[in-house]
């Protein structure tokens, strides 16, 4: 397993490396579990460049979002994952400050199938995510994101996992 992990981390990096010329941002971002296991997430952000329903108040947006974390927890309970999922974004029209609220669902690949006292079944979970946050000009964005991890009932035991984060994205 541990095999397969390291070998979808060198496909990750290197189709990222494909579409640099695309990226809008890499993020970076520290969050907690409930069961206060610490997170770090590092990522990279490809704007879809296409926007809908704009008017005075905003647009609607988005992007694609591919990331590693590493889930902190004792010596047992450690844990790494790959994810990759569409976000949407509501973006609120603003001269320098644009706040803004995203939501997205995709799919992430864990090392192992425990975080903490969380017993995911398998190694494969959907990632689900609701965020806000400020964009500023010159394409610095930070925000606070709730995301959810489950394999949506495909394998037993499905305890899931919520991590709560604090994030920064910097333009490429």
């Amino acid at each position: 397993m541990k095999r397969l992990f390291c070998l979808a981390a060198i496909a990750t990096a290197l189709m990222g490396h494909s579409f640099t010329a695309q990226a809008a941002g890499v993020e970076f971002a520290v969050g907690q579990t409930s069961d206060s296991t610490m997170t770090y997430r590092l990522g990279m952000q490809f704007d879809w460049d296409k926007s809908w329903l704009q008017s005075d108040i905003g647009r609607l947006t988005g992007y694609w979002s591919g990331a590693y974390t590493y889930w902190e927890g004792d010596e047992t309970s450690s844990n790494h994952s790959l994810s990759f999922s569409p976000v949407l974004v509501y973006e609120f029209a603003g001269q320098t400050i644009k706040p803004y609220v995203e939501a997205g669902i995709g799919i992430a690949v864990f090392a192992n199938t425990e975080v903490e006292d969380n017993k995911l079944g398998s190694a494969f979970q959907f990632e689900d995510r609701f965020g806000f946050g400020l964009r500023f000009t010159g394409g610095h964005e930070v925000g606070i994101r709730a995301t959810h991890y489950s394999n949506g009932g495909i394998s037993s035991p499905n305890d899931g996992v919520e991590s709560y984060s604090l994030h920064y994205t910097m333009p490429l």
